[in-house]
């Protein structure tokens, strides 16, 4: 049987610092990402990436807003402008992964599946929103929704002004993990889990609906390398290692460490919040529950089989 693995894009596969986000500059770095990705596909593994969406679906909410204040639209939920970006998001790493596999002498199919993530509506984080969304607001503007919404609201640290905040509340269950994995095991390479998913929930049994959420999309890939029974897990980012004492002249480089050191590290606060942490995190997940490695590495030092941090079982 073909080895199965689940990719997790990091941000600078679509996106990277500086650029302006338009879809030229976006195609170009996804093309360049899943040339990077060749090595897997040379060695027999099926495939099944997942994406982040975060400054995709900021731009989404932004445009929401201008739309309602200069021409009264409707303001479409956070649920909604996440559906959205999975497919435009989907659709360019489908068409620039097809432009690679045909460059390259291979022939698969390619699938972006909108995909809802189920969420448990009494999630501690539903108490305690904290994952900035959209744009910033003055205070007079943040009074006045404050008076018209139930949406929560933080100060930007940096003086920007107010943004509302949602709650990121852990993954439960992905929707049709099933048939991505069948999906996957027959050959197809499958776009799922965009931005972690769509959060849904059950307000009622036998109901499900949307959520002002947003799903951490390194713990969403995870999961579901789990629920499909993925060999292996692939967190790409924009270091080579996950590191001790990042950016410091006492930099360590880990090239190999255990689920039990992961969490010694993490305990001890040796990697940021917002940054490796969840990385970490998210790997710790898949290897406890059954998964042999999770690598965490930049996606152009994947033809190098000794690349990249390697989380395995004690």
């Amino acid at each position: 049987m073909e080895k199965l693995a689940v990719v997790a894009f990091g941000g600078n596969a679509l996106l990277r610092a500086g650029q302006r986000g338009t879809i030229s500059e976006q195609e170009a770095n996804v093309n360049e990402t899943c040339k990077n990705l060749l090595p897997l596909i040379k060695n027999g593994y099926n495939l099944v990436i997942g994406h982040g969406n975060g400054p995709q679906v900021g731009n989404i909410l932004l445009r929401n807003s201008a739309g309602t204040k200069l021409y009264g639209l409707p303001e479409m939920p956070l649920d909604v402008c996440g559906a959205y970006s999975q497919g435009f998001i989907g659709y360019i790493i489908e068409q620039q992964f097809r432009n690679v596999l045909k460059a390259n002498g291979f022939e698969k199919d390619i699938l972006t599946l909108v995909t809802e993530v189920l969420v448990d509506k009494d999630d501690p984080a539903f108490q305690n929103p904290t994952k900035p969304i959209g744009p910033y607001y003055s205070d007079e503007e943040v009074e006045k929704l404050k008076s018209e919404t139930k949406d929560v609201f933080a100060k930007d640290p940096k003086g920007n002004g107010w943004r509302k905040v949602v709650a990121s509340p852990k993954p439960i269950e992905i929707g049709n993990k099933n048939s991505i994995e069948k999906l996957a095991r027959s050959g197809n390479i499958v776009i799922t889990v965009g931005g972690g998913g769509i959060p849904v929930y059950y307000p009622e049994p036998g109901r499900l609906e949307g959520i002002d959420a947003v799903i951490d999309k390194d713990l969403a890939s995870s999961l579901l390398a789990t629920q499909i029974g993925a060999d292996e897990f692939y967190i790409l980012t924009d270091v080579p290692n996950v590191c001790l004492n990042f950016n410091t002249p006492q930099e360590v480089r880990l090239s190999k460490i255990t689920v039990s050191e992961a969490k010694n590290y993490l305990k001890d606060k040796h990697f940021t919040e917002g940054s490796m942490a969840p990385k970490v995190r998210a790997a710790v997940q898949f290897v406890e529950n059954g998964g042999k490695e999770c690598i965490i590495t930049e996606a152009n030092q994947l033809s190098n089989p000794e690349a990249g941090t390697r989380i395995v079982q004690d």
